[in-house]
């Protein structure tokens, strides 16, 4: 953590700032105010956080919100707003300029201003040593991942499970089963593991074509289905994600050589990974590649078709965070997803995600779910 002469300042719940929890390692749902000040790390924090706060965030002082909100209410009937606490607390520590993230309040921000306190948003990162992940930090996302790979695992079980029917619907537990059920499975198991569920995909058929389409209604035998699964682990914060696109029965020759081809374009951008490497060559490498392989990327019948999102982006406190693979020149020690797909309406989709670190050499990578197109 930065200890220079800075003033950084951030007014947000740390259980959905990323910048606030980097900072303080201490969870909270509701907004809290931290202040480095020559150094120093202040903490102000409610009475009902205060004592935990002390316990578990890292921090050098705590202060109470509450004796600053007593001292602006005064003989006041009312409580005063938060801004007004805030501002009286930065008063009172001398503060007079500052940096704030670029998603500091505008409230806040307008309440500083007229109390002559001068706010600069950061240009880019906030905290920049989020972007080079330390030991810990990989350790903590290689748990992540493990929770990430236990819900993919009793997806697979289900599926293995589960029975062609009328229609080539696929039964389990005598039902039909459906995206919803087996995301159910997938979550709950995640729950278990220590994980908190965030939006899990289980998308079949066409609908996987859409590759942010969570997936509904029945699943089918012999169709491609993607399962991308992205927990949070509960106990640190950091995200795990990893993608994988099977067939519940016999894939088609068709359905074969997409997924064939999306391993080997991921394979493609895994030899090319390594500090120093501009992430745009790895992107278009891999879509020149998909074209050649007869998968171009294109519009057709108004809809997008092959390869047309990104190669993959940072992760750790966030899902999806700095930097974009292929919109940086890679670094050492970025944690990174690595997941090309190709997407074509009346033969499904493709994606295959996986999680590495770049180094000097190369990569390191930190899934381990194995690849494996028919269950």
């Amino acid at each position: 953590m930065s200890r220079d002469k800075t003033t950084r300042l951030i007014v947000a719940a740390s259980e959905n700032d990323a910048d606030m929890l980097y900072a303080t390692r201490f969870f909270a749902p509701d907004p809290f105010i931290f202040l480095e000040q020559n150094g120093k790390r202040t903490l102000v924090l409610s009475d009902l956080e205060i004592d935990r706060g002390r316990r578990q965030a890292e921090a050098d002082e705590f202060v109470s919100f509450n004796k600053l909100e007593r001292e602006v209410q005064d003989k006041d009937r009312h409580a005063p707003p938060y801004e007004k606490v805030l501002a009286h607390f930065l008063r009172k520590r001398g503060v007079r300029s500052t940096i704030v993230p670029a998603n500091f309040p505008l409230g806040y921000a307008q309440e500083l201003a007229a109390n002559k306190i001068r706010l600069r948003a950061t240009n880019g990162l906030f905290w920049p040593k989020r972007e080079a992940k330390s030991e810990k930090e990989i350790e903590m996302i290689g748990r992540a991942l493990r929770i990430t790979e236990t819900g993919l695992k009793r997806a697979i079980e289900v599926l293995k499970a589960s029975k062609a029917g009328a229609g080539k619907r696929l039964r389990w537990n005598g039902k039909t089963l459906t995206s919803e059920m087996l995301r159910a499975e997938i979550d709950s198991a995640i729950l278990r593991a220590g994980g908190n569920p965030t939006g899990t995909i289980v998308a079949g058929a066409d609908q996987a074509c859409d590759p942010h389409e969570r997936g509904s209604g029945p699943l089918y035998a012999s169709s491609l289905i993607i399962l991308d699964v992205f927990p949070r682990d509960m106990r640190t914060g950091y995200f795990g994600d990893i993608t994988r696109t099977v067939v519940r029965g016999r894939a088609s020759d068709g359905q074969r050589k997409l997924w064939e081809t999306v391993k080997a374009g991921q394979s493609l951008a895994l030899k090319r990974i390594k500090a120093g490497v501009d992430g745009m060559k790895i992107h278009k490498a891999i879509q020149e590649f998909f074209t050649q392989r007869g998968y171009p990327t294109e519009v057709r019948n108004g809809r997008q078709v092959g390869f047309f999102h990104g190669t993959g982006h940072g992760l750790g406190l966030e899902i999806h965070e700095y930097p974009r693979l292929q919109k940086v020149t890679l670094k050492d020690r970025q944690v990174l997803t690595v997941e090309p797909g190709l997407y074509y309406a009346g033969l499904g989709g493709v994606r295959h995600e996986d999680v590495v670190v770049v180094t000097k050499s190369g990569h390191r990578m930190l899934s381990r779910f194995p690849k494996r197109l028919e269950i």
